[in-house]
């Protein structure tokens, strides 16, 4: 009797635990929502973060231009697939108003439309990624509308992050002096759409820069003028021919721009009348926002450093390898010359997002023909040197 009473108590027993457990497993499943709620649907498996999550406006800027003279800027707003901004011509200003789309190929297509709201042009071409910068390129054609006429296009993201809207407009000057026989083109960049003076005195540093290379051509053109008025006067014929002026071209690019430094160099270009060809340097502004002042060279690196050196030894081995791999025309003794750790062989830097960027002008490491020479000199490559708490410290982190 006893025997069966604890059967049947084991047998109630493992009935209880039997079904707390399943209590348990379904109360997850099972349990009704509390009173004045909804229950929610199960998750999908996958979740795709594109075709739910905010899309960010992204601004970009680019430089370029359309045909082989037709150089222009170009502004455009990045949502989605949507694509809207302005662009103008360098030469000419004036704004033209875009809006177009890019699908997930990266074909782009962007509608022009002038004062009058009218559509003007259309640019069809491709949205590229560089992978070496991770900068945007553009290339393809511009057309008028109705037309079957194509334009050849090409622009290049300029690394501008600037932020509060601020902007930089190529501003330009032109002179054309017919009694000296000179031509003057000259692009310079300003910083617009600021709710501050910050930039007032880079604006007036980058207006120094061009303003400099302008009296000095000019002062030499003075002194060939009065040298040749002994000279037979020129015949009408030599007057017309545009071979018979001098002239001077300067034009920038952006090595970086943002709210803590602006980097720019300067291509100068001149031509003499007489002259076997034209002659080309650079100049360079790098500008501490913060601090409202153009930078030194030295201003990088810590105080008895001996930064020449170094940046001598990677370029000249850098160089040396570029004859290799490139065919480029240079030879060994006019590099060691050119690149010597001498100030006058490193006044051309600007200050990039992945290194400091060495330009070394025509003639200086190679003849004419070879044109000028770049070297990028990783900042890694500099750690040791570089200023704590300067300019490129942030490159390091």
């Amino acid at each position: 009797m006893i025997f069966r009473q604890r059967q049947v108590l084991l047998v109630i027993l493992v009935l209880m635990i039997g079904a707390g457990a399943a209590c348990k497993r379904n109360s997850g499943v099972t349990s009704a929502p509390p009173a004045g709620t909804v229950a929610s649907p199960a998750a999908p498996e996958t979740y795709h973060q594109s075709d739910s999550a905010p899309v960010i406006p992204q601004t970009k800027f680019f430089k370029g231009s359309i045909g082989t003279r037709l150089g222009l800027q170009m502004k455009l707003t990045r949502e989605g697939d949507r694509v809207t901004g302005s662009y103008s011509y360098q030469k000419v200003g004036g704004r033209i108003d875009l809006k177009g789309t890019i699908d997930r190929d990266g074909n782009l297509s962007l509608e022009e439309f002038d004062s009058a709201g009218q559509q003007s042009g259309l640019f069809k071409g491709s949205w590229l990624i560089n992978k070496d910068d991770g900068l945007i390129n553009l290339a393809g054609n511009w057309s008028k509308p109705n037309s079957d006429k194509r334009t050849s296009f090409s622009l290049h993201e300029e690394p501008i992050e600037f932020s509060g809207g601020v902007e930089l407009t190529a501003k330009q000057i032109k002179e054309n002096n017919k009694k000296l026989h000179y031509q003057i083109s000259a692009d310079y960049p300003q910083a617009t759409g600021g709710l501050d003076n910050r930039f007032d005195k880079f604006n007036q540093e980058a207006r120094s820069v061009v303003g400099r290379q302008i009296s000095e051509f000019k002062k030499q053109m003075s002194v060939e003028a009065q040298s040749d008025e002994s000279a037979p006067p020129a015949t009408p014929q030599a007057e017309a021919s545009p071979s018979s002026e001098s002239t001077l071209d300067i034009s920038y690019d952006i090595a970086l721009a943002n709210d803590e430094m602006i980097s720019l160099r300067f291509a100068v270009g001149t031509f003499s009348t007489g002259a076997a060809h034209p002659n080309s340097s650079s100049t360079v502004l790098n500008y501490d926002v913060k601090a409202g002042k153009a930078l030194k060279l030295a201003d990088l690196f810590n105080p008895g450093a001996k930064y020449l050196q170094s940046l001598a030894s990677y370029c000249i081995k850098d160089l040396k390898q570029q004859v290799k791999s490139k065919g480029a025309f240079l030879d060994d003794a006019t590099i060691e010359s050119g690149a010597a750790a001498q100030a006058k062989n490193y006044q051309s830097w600007t200050i990039t997002r992945k290194g400091l960027e060495i330009t070394f002008d025509a003639y200086q490491v190679g003849p004419y023909a070879a044109g000028p020479q770049y070297v990028l000199i990783p900042y890694a490559s500099l750690k040791d040197i570089i200023k704590s708490d300067g300019p490129l410290a942030r490159f390091l982190k």
